[in-house]
């Protein structure tokens, strides 16, 4: 039969069809004794659908079609699924839910196979709703509106009984909360608005009446643990049954209410607060907190605040140990001030170790905790202890390692491992420059004395110290290193000198060391006048150093010269190892036994400090080579002394010893006058290129170019600005005397 014989389906007559063909899929949906759809019943339906659309106007019926669809829906929601979700309440009341919504997809899913003509033509062309869309709007209006707010309660209720530990039905609640998603038909704003925002309420009043509780009742490592389960669980929850996108919001209510609600409260308990996991060195407690407090915005910062306070207290309390030991007069005798140091720097080094561990393995190297860290040790570093600057105590700590003889016996990789945390302690030092200064006058007598334990070791500290402090830190120690070995190769060829011209004898052993005076430390270069049996290796070298050279001047430093000096003595001959000075005095009492104070003075050209304390060291300390009158402990200008023909020992060979002048003031003057050097080319250099600058910027720029080595005093710097100005370096503005101009 043609399209143009094909019976007319009116509107009624073909809807009655249909209408059987839907009592039919709601009685299988209700469960009812009734055949499953064959393809013969599908293909009828399908087809009267397509008959009734496609017919000529006026018997077109897609639009009565498509109303008569919705209608279907709105009937049997009322008449049927509403009230069979509304008589029952709580899980009950959700499992129908979750029933009565996959029936409401399946019987969409069927109608929609019955009416797919409509929806591929007419819906397309009309642009109307789609007919999945339509059956979720009669759904969403009659049933979701209607119920939502019962069954938010009924889920968030038994949410609340599996955080009390209660076992609840997990799938359920995983179907419930898909119903809120699938209502926003692929956004999420009914399941935010309808269920997240309260659910995220009702959270933080849960979990704030457990904090309260909490935070009263339990230590603070039970109460992070206990936190930490419970993120854990809310995490787990998630992957559950919410939706992912609730997590970010659910864990931040979880963590305010535990962590950022109590912060003060938690991190000072007393006995368990962070203070006292500090104290107690509880690693996993302080790893747990940091991964807790990590996890909120600046949840760090009062964590790296306690942690700088703890730091700072056990230094300070380190130095004031120090201090009491160094001012205590029960120390033992045996405990000199130097090894009380040595003890203060070794525990300082010990400190840092142990909180570099924590800032390592519980601060998982956060830079909040390295900070912390670095300002703690710039507190007490720059403290000092009993009159000597942590920087004088570093430099004397590297000295007693690396000489020979110190008092810290280590192996050689014990020493690479301790200086390698000297030179990091040095990064809190402000004053580097004082430290530079004191470690090149030790390195000097190691160097000069033959101290030195290990070239290596030298070499090694050195290169720590350009990588931490920059080259010119280190290059005036490197060239006092490199000129021991030029010297060394220098007396070779001296001594070959001697050999090839045996008419040039210098009647004595000599050995020069022959020094740049720009890297070397200055020394005191006094006019002693040498006694006879010097003169002549004197002259001898320096006709040697003419062959070498023609330009350079030698400047003798007798102060720093040693000398071996056989005694003899009634008992036997005894070699005594002295210095220069030492032996200038000796070698008078060859032309007579018996010398007067002035005498020993007129003769040897030497100032009154040095023949004090040359003479104390010969008469009054331990090997007494001369004897005084009066026989009393002091030098002063009456006293006589005898050579001590009965002097004996039982060593054949011995060294007497010369105390050296406590240097701390000269190097302290020194490094004052080095900065002011320092300063006055900083601010030269500033205006050089500023051209003008004002009072206040002048100074923070000059103490931030210069605080890479030292800490600049204002008021030095001030005095600096004035002596350049009146030097021509600089002039003040006319008009406003706080602004400087550069004067070219």
């Amino acid at each position: 039969m043609s399209a143009m014989d094909r019976v007319v389906i009116e509107l009624d007559q073909g809807w009655g069809f249909m209408e059987k063909g839907i009592t039919k899929l709601k009685k299988i949906l209700e469960g009812l004794d009734e055949p499953q759809f064959n393809p013969e019943d599908y293909m009828m339906l399908y087809t009267t659908i397509y008959n009734m659309c496609t017919q000529k106007p006026p018997h077109d019926y897609s639009q009565n079609l498509y109303e008569k669809y919705q209608e279907s829906f709105n009937v049997y929601i009322s008449s049927t699924v509403l009230p069979a979700i509304k008589e029952k309440h709580d899980v009950y009341m959700l499992n129908e839910l979750v029933k009565r919504w996959k029936n409401h997809k399946l019987m969409q899913r069927w109608l929609s196979r019955f009416f797919h003509y409509l929806d591929r033509y007419f819906i397309a062309r009309r642009s109307l709703p789609p007919l999945n869309e339509v059956a979720l709007t009669c759904f969403r209006t009659l049933v979701y509106t209607e119920i939502k707010g019962e069954v938010r309660m009924a889920v968030i209720t038994l949410i609340d009984q599996e955080r009390e530990g209660e076992h609840i039905d997990r799938s359920l609640l995983k179907d419930v909360l898909g119903i809120f998603v699938e209502m926003g038909m692929g956004n999420l704003d009914y399941y935010e608005s309808d269920f997240e925002a309260p659910m995220l309420q009702d959270t933080a009043s849960y979990y704030s009446r457990k904090a309260s509780s909490w935070i009263v009742e339990d230590s603070c490592p039970e109460y992070m643990l206990k936190a930490e389960e419970c993120l854990r669980r809310e995490k787990e929850r998630v992957s559950n049954y919410l939706h992912s996108s609730s997590e970010p919001n659910l864990l931040e209510k979880v963590q305010h209410e535990l962590l950022t609600a109590v912060t003060n409260q938690l991190l000072e308990k007393e006995n368990s607060g962070c203070q006292a996991l500090l104290r107690d060195d509880k690693v996993d407690d302080l790893s747990r907190m940091f991964r807790l407090f990590s996890k909120i915005p600046r949840g760090l910062d009062p964590v790296s605040s306690i942690f700088k306070q703890h730091i700072t207290a056990e230094g300070l309390a380190l130095v004031k140990m120090a201090e009491d030991a160094a001012s205590s007069k029960k120390v033992e005798k045996k405990d000199t001030a130097a090894s009380q140091d040595q003890v203060f720097v070794r525990q300082v080094i010990e400190l840092h170790d142990k909180f570099m561990a924590y800032v390592n393995d519980c601060f998982a190297n956060h830079t909040l905790f390295h900070k912390a860290l670095k300002e703690a040790f710039e507190n007490f570093c720059n403290k000092g202890v009993s009159g000597s600057s942590s920087a004088e105590l570093l430099a004397t700590f590297c000295d007693n390692i690396l000489k020979k003889g110190g008092n810290e016996k280590l192996s050689d990789e014990a020493i690479e491992e301790t200086l390698e945390k000297v030179v990091k302690l040095l990064a809190y030092i402000s004053d580097k420059d004082l430290f530079a200064e004191f470690y090149r006058k030790k390195l000097a007598r190691r160097l000069l004395f033959g101290q030195s334990a290990s070239d290596d070791h030298e070499r090694s500290i050195l290169s720590k110290l350009k990588q931490q402090c920059g080259g010119q830190f280190t290059s005036k120690m490197e060239g006092m290193v490199t000129d021991l070995t030029l010297a060394k190769d220098n007396q070779s060829s001296f001594e070959e000198y001697l050999s090839s011209n045996p008419h040039t004898s210098a009647g004595l052993d000599l050995t020069v060391t022959v020094l740049t005076t720009g890297f070397w430390p200055t020394y005191k270069s006094s006019d002693l006048r040498l006694p006879e049996e010097m003169v002549k290796c004197v002259e001898v070298f320096k006709e040697y150093y003419q062959t070498k050279t023609k330009h350079r001047k030698l400047t003798w430093i007798y102060s720093l010269g040693m000398c071996n000096v056989n005694g003899k003595f009634d008992a036997k001959t005894v070699e005594m190892i002295v210095t220069t000075y030492q032996a200038a005095v000796l070698l008078l009492f060859n032309s007579s036994d018996r010398w007067s104070y002035a005498d020993i003075v007129q003769h040897s050209n030497l100032s009154d400090e040095d023949i004090v304390r040359i003479l104390h060291s010969l008469s009054c300390a331990k090997y007494k080579i001369l004897d005084k009158e009066p026989a009393t402990k002091t030098i002063s200008p009456t006293n006589v002394f005898e050579f001590n023909h009965k002097f004996t020992d039982k060593m054949r060979r011995i060294k007497i010893p010369l105390p050296p002048l406590d240097e701390k003031k000269k190097v302290i003057e020194d490094v004052d006058k080095d900065r002011r050097y320092a300063i006055d080319a900083s601010i030269v250099r500033i205006m050089k290129s500023r051209k003008v600058l004002n009072h206040q910027q002048l100074i923070s720029e000059c103490v931030e170019q210069l605080s890479r080595n030292f800490k600049p005093d204002f008021k030095v710097i001030k005095k600096r600005i004035e002596d350049l100005i009146t030097r021509d370096y600089l002039e003040r503005d006319k008009e406003n005397p706080n602004v400087f101009k550069y004067l070219a």
